[in-house]
């Protein structure tokens, strides 16, 4: 596999050029990378108006993923969901259908500043849990029944590793002549394992990969993906979606580390990546038999549900840190490790250790509120656009939320802009520690 960003900027650091150009630093060492830190000079082509260095190597990545078409993006995946819910709207418009969506409650907050951008309506699938959306065939054809939305935005895995059938979601969507978009943050490598997993492999028509979450790519590195199920009319406007939200300056260190990462899969990887599987499936088996409970079925990822050993997720990820295991999430009911080919095993030998030492403490009984299913007064474009005031929590009963208030990870909102704060709704954001709201003027 070539790699021609990485090599086009390498060749260019080594000429000695005089970089009457940007950046600023001039390809002078301050933190390490500037001699590769380039722009759009002669030769190194433009993200999103491509037709060489860049667009070849995009098709590389098509090529190893399956795609019809797969964009860079050096501003993670928040910008491919952006382009994506563009894509749809184009979608509805061509198809004479309503401007509608209907997504999993547990959308990333990305989702719904990109539906208040575009002013695209948003119906919900509703599945019980805050960062969780678990949908039937069965519920998703009804839902689609009813609503005629031209796209199903879908969150998997999600944050706890936990995966949809979107094999089955794929053929309901399909039926009914609904996109079927895919928010695949966490899952970029599934498409390399033995069986892969990808949304591509499984019937999806976009999606997206925060390629630095699980692969070797600096982070902002991500992929928006166009399917081979895509309809055509969609393939020629994916640069102009991606150009309708993007900066006209992307960082070349990420784009390098984008191209870099296609030799990577192209070479060792899937088998890097079998072992690795294997090896936290053996962790996850001891945990399991030492009286861990777990959640998910994600192949680089474990959650730990650490309450019935008297820990809240909190509590065990300081643990952890205390003993050199930074965790990538704690709230408090779940702590989630991320883990990648590029853990030694020593690092799944030292999570072993730690939580095995962990001493066992009476059990926490609390739960999480029920979320509520609040009233909507305003649509999300109406309330994010609204002049707002901050207040305290528990001064915001009845008020409408102005905008999504929430901490990433996990980055999914407990109420969407333009709905109504009730009771419901203030036990949750105290659960989850919230303090302070925004809400629309009144």
């Amino acid at each position: 596999m070539n790699t021609p960003i990485a090599d086009f900027v390498r060749a260019y650091a080594a000429s000695n050029a005089a970089r009457l150009h940007m950046p600023g630093h001039k390809g002078a060492a301050v933190l390490g990378p500037e001699a590769l830190d380039v722009t759009e000079i002669p030769g190194a082509d433009a993200l999103y108006h491509g037709g060489g260095i860049i667009a070849e190597s995009e098709a590389n990545a098509a090529a190893l993923f399956g795609s019809t078409k797969t964009l860079y993006s050096a501003e993670g995946s928040s910008l491919c969901i952006r382009a994506m819910l563009f894509l749809a709207l184009q979608y509805a418009l061509l198809t004479g259908k309503a401007p509608r969506v209907l997504a999993g409650r547990n959308a990333h907050s990305a989702f719904l500043s990109g539906a208040a951008l575009l002013d695209l309506d948003v119906a919900w699938l509703w599945g019980g849990e805050l960062l969780s959306c678990s949908v039937s065939p069965e519920a998703l054809d009804a839902a689609l029944s009813e609503t005629g939305c031209a796209a199903v935005y879908l969150t998997s895995p999600d944050y706890l590793g936990r995966a949809c059938d979107l094999a089955a979601l794929a053929a309901v969507c399909h039926r009914h002549g609904a996109l079927l978009l895919v928010d695949n943050a966490h899952g970029a490598y599934l498409h390399f394992l033995p069986r892969p997993r990808h949304p591509l492999d499984l019937g999806a028509d976009l999606c997206c990969d925060s390629a630095h979450k699980t692969l070797p790519v600096l982070t902002g590195g991500a992929y928006l993906h166009l399917s081979r199920t895509c309809p055509a009319a969609l393939l020629p406007m994916a640069e102009a979606a991606m150009r309708l939200f993007a900066s006209t300056s992307p960082s070349w260190l990420i784009l390098q580390s984008l191209d870099l990462c296609n030799a990577a899969l192209a070479g060792d990887y899937p088998r890097r990546l079998a072992e690795t599987a294997a090896r936290l499936d053996a962790l996850k088996a001891a945990l399991a038999a030492s009286g861990w409970a777990l959640c998910g079925d994600e192949p680089l990822k474990l959650t730990l549900c650490p309450k019935s050993r008297g820990y809240n997720g909190t509590a065990l990820s300081e643990a952890l840190a205390a003993r050199g295991i930074v965790c990538e999430f704690a709230d408090p009911d779940f702590c989630v490790c991320m883990l990648s080919p590029d853990n030694c095993p020593e690092n799944f030998e030292r999570l072993r250790a730690a939580l095995l030492s962990l001493p066992l403490r009476p059990a926490i009984a609390d739960k999480a509120p029920p979320l509520p299913r609040p009233e909507r007064v305003l649509s999300p474009r109406e309330a994010m656009l609204a002049p707002f005031e901050t207040l305290p929590t528990a001064a915001c009963l009845g008020r409408v939320l102005a905008a999504p208030t929430v901490s990433c990870p996990p980055a999914v909102p407990i109420l969407v802009a333009g709905e109504r704060v009730d009771e419901k709704a203030l036990a949750v954001f105290d659960y989850y520690g919230y303090t302070s709201l925004d809400v629309v003027l009144s």
